[in-house]
């Protein structure tokens, strides 16, 4: 890889990095939210490296003769300047990631990795407040975990709850579950939390859901032997969230 191509793959990757940042949402495919100032940083830095040594060069035409220049005479240290600064011919890879950012946008996680994926291990929570009297109530798969295996009060008992996620198909074909993919850094460490469902026909793999229901009796409830489990009383179709790799509060009126 000569000097011109190292210039143009740190430019394209400062503008992949700008592009995905500040005019899509593509980042949230990579990482968490929190990430996108270091990313937009990155990218300014990367730009402005490739746009200097560009320039410090006299542009890629200059960069380009001065690579293949013998030099004036065959002492030493003419005629194999440009051997000394080539890089290895994999290094063309590195284009792929930085074109991707412009051309090509990744599929969103979904099914297919929460199947095989490990659960994420839920925080011990000590004391519970009293449930609002909100019915249906909102809750996060998290939330609806710690209150079913966790809170002595067993208030979730009879409260019609409502979560919202994405459908993972059981192992084998026998029912579904209710996912979040949680990212606790970026999309290496994701993580999932999921409810299973009863009283439902399985919808589609990756179709987003608002389910409302009650809790499905099985085990002690407030101990870890409950399964977080949801009898459905209802369900919709509702649009992905932008932010996909979080577990939020459901936004979608009952």
């Amino acid at each position: 890889m000569r000097r011109p191509a190292q210039t143009l793959l740190l430019t394209l990757t400062g503008i992949g990095l700008l592009h995905a940042t500040l005019f899509t949402d593509l980042y949230l495919r990579y990482v968490k939210a929190g990430l996108r100032p270091p990313l937009i940083t990155s990218g300014v830095v990367l730009l402005l490296l490739g746009l200097a040594a560009a320039a410090a060069r006299g542009g890629p035409e200059r960069a380009a003769h001065d690579d293949h220049d013998p030099g004036p005479g065959p002492g030493p240290g003419h005629g194999h300047g440009h051997a000394h600064s080539a890089a290895p011919p994999v290094a063309w890879l590195l284009f792929l990631p930085a074109l991707s950012l412009l051309f090509y946008a990744p599929p969103a996680l979904g099914a297919y990795t929460a199947a095989r994926s490990n659960a994420k291990p839920v925080a011990v929570q000590k004391g519970f407040a009293p449930l609002p009297a909100t019915s249906p109530l909102p809750l996060t798969l998290t939330d609806f975990t710690k209150r079913v295996q966790q809170d002595p009060s067993r208030a979730i008992r009879t409260r019609l709850v409502r979560l919202t996620g994405f459908v993972t198909p059981a192992a084998g074909g026998d029912g579904w579950y209710l996912t979040r993919i949680i990212f606790t850094c970026c999309a290496a460490d994701s993580q999932t939390v999921k409810i299973r469902v009863y009283g439902s026909e399985t919808p589609p793999a990756n179709t987003w859901l608002a389910v409302t229901g009650t809790w499905h009796s099985q085990g002690a409830l407030g101990t870890r032997t409950a399964q977080p489990a949801l009898d459905a009383q209802a369900t919709r179709p509702i649009a992905q969230p932008v932010n996909a790799y979080t577990d939020d509060l459901p936004l979608t009126p009952s």
